[in-house]
């Protein structure tokens, strides 16, 4: 009797843990319900679900989409269920063992706006439609502009770095970017910027030169489908006002020589300095001593040949009278008659008797 109610007490137990199980995991699905799609690209829908029990693998899960209110199938494992207008244009790239639905439409074309929803089925077991979680999609006949960001003014030989941003809604396959400059290495990087969006960032970077001075750089993103779409942004490059590596050493180096060079000049003058005053001193007659005394005798020299020639023009100096028939020159003064000497035949000179004589009258006074 024991055995029995243990047994009835266990298989309750197991009752209610299933019960709990299923009431705990409920029908449910999370998509984007609104999304933009690029005529004639792709567009990927985003999409996760959960149905009540344990999860099962992908092999026994069958996933279905079809457009609202309509028995009209985008999407289905078998082909041949799908609607003309979409087949081989529609891809189920989620995993369904992990609860995952994602849906890929390529060559979008203008009238797959939807709205679209996603069906579960268990084959043998259940199967659900989420008609109250679909999408719509709106179409695009031109692709978004890439966004450039930059600061538009750079020194010469400064890293120029520009940015380039696009967004899409095709993650298998999204656009590339590239660069007017296309020797120049750009990093790419991609991010999801919100849900259903995704972004692609080109980073551009290279050293700015006087030849890139108003110079057009333009980022152009091809888009899977063939369109592609640009944008365009002018940089300028500012001269460097100098350089100071380049001078700073040449005028260092020549500044240091002229220090080197003026005090081994300085010790030199006061070297050779104390060596001619110690000559000097200890021989008077020496070779300086001869030199200072023979300057000074020339100059004395020069100085009494220069009064005796001043002393001779004076002297035989004749002056002209205006209204007279010769020359006059200046009269000398007479000498006292003590201070006559008289002349001899022998001795040539002059006798004090004789005043008549105008040879011997050298004063022209008589």
């Amino acid at each position: 009797m024991m055995a029995v109610r243990v047994r009835s007490v266990f298989y309750w137990l197991c009752l209610q843990v299933s019960f709990v199980s299923v009431l705990s995991d409920t029908w449910k699905a999370e998509v984007v319900p609104k999304i933009d799609a690029l005529v004639k690209s792709c567009v990927v829908v985003p999409c996760t679900y959960n149905y009540p029990g344990m999860s099962l693998p992908t092999s026994q899960l069958r996933a279905i989409w079809h457009k609202k209110d309509q028995k009209e199938y985008i999407y289905h494992k078998d082909s041949t269920l799908v609607a003309d207008n979409f087949k081989g244009r529609t891809k189920l790239i989620g995993d369904l063992g992990q609860k995952n639905c994602t849906l890929e439409i390529d060559g979008v074309k203008d009238h797959d706006n939807g709205p679209f929803c996603f069906r579960i089925e268990i084959p043998d077991l259940d199967k659900f439609s989420f008609v109250e979680q679909c999408v719509t999609i709106s179409m695009i006949s031109t692709g978004p502009q890439p966004e450039l960001q930059y600061k538009k003014s750079f020194e010469e030989g400064q890293p120029a770095i520009l940015k380039c941003n696009i967004r899409y809604t095709c993650p298998s396959h999204p656009p590339s970017l590239t660069w007017s400059r296309r020797n120049e290495f750009a990093e790419v990087s991609y991010k999801v910027q919100q849900a259903g969006v995704w972004e692609m960032e080109s980073l551009l970077s290279f050293s700015a030169t006087e030849q890139d001075d108003h110079t057009d750089i333009t980022c152009k993103a091809d888009f899977h489908g063939g369109l592609t779409t640009e944008a365009t942004g002018q940089i300028y490059v500012k001269k460097q006002s100098g350089k100071p590596i380049s001078y700073i050493i040449p005028v260092a180096a020549v500044i240091g020589t002229s220090i080197l060079f003026g005090v081994v000049c300085f010790f030199m003058v006061k070297k050779y300095k104390r060596q001619i005053q110690e000559l000097q001193s200890r021989n008077e007659n020496g070779i300086w001593s001869r030199m200072s005394r023979m300057s000074q005798r020339f100059r004395s020299r020069y100085r009494r040949d220069t009064d005796m020639q001043v002393a001779n023009r004076s002297n035989n100096f004749v002056s002209w009278t205006p209204g007279t028939t010769g020359l006059s020159k200046p009269a000398f003064p007479s000498p006292l008659p003590s201070d006559r000497k008289d002349y001899s035949k022998s001795g040539g000179g002059c006798l004090a008797d004789d005043p008549q004589n105008q040879d011997c009258n050298i004063y022209g006074n008589y």
